[in-house]
């Protein structure tokens, strides 16, 4: 099966609060085509499983819909931040495929 790609570059941002999440909102262009694609398939929270590489790391993960703005949410986690020395303000840009 074909997987749809799409080549995002944002700015990490922490989640304010105790779990210390750090995440990246991919383009609410890109978040449009995801959602009209695959939104009626989505699982639990509105999820949509993908595939993501940053730098040499490619991981299994899914997306979720903000609830402040029209953009899917990626979080990232530590072992994948450390891996390729990514912190909350870096810009990164990164491989998202819909699985």
């Amino acid at each position: 099966m074909k997987k749809d790609c799409y080549t995002v570059k944002a700015k990490v941002w922490l989640y304010p609060g105790h779990a210390a999440w750090h995440f990246v909102s991919v383009d609410k262009k890109q978040s449009a085509l995801i959602k009209e694609t695959y939104g009626k398939s989505a699982r639990g929270f509105g999820s949509v499983p993908v595939e993501v590489t940053i730098g040499d790391t490619t991981w299994h993960t899914s997306i979720f819909p903000s609830k402040r703005d029209e953009a899917y949410l990626l979080p990232l986690k530590r072992e994948v931040r450390q891996k390729e020395g990514v912190d909350a303000g870096d810009t990164v840009s990164f491989l998202l495929c819909v699985r």
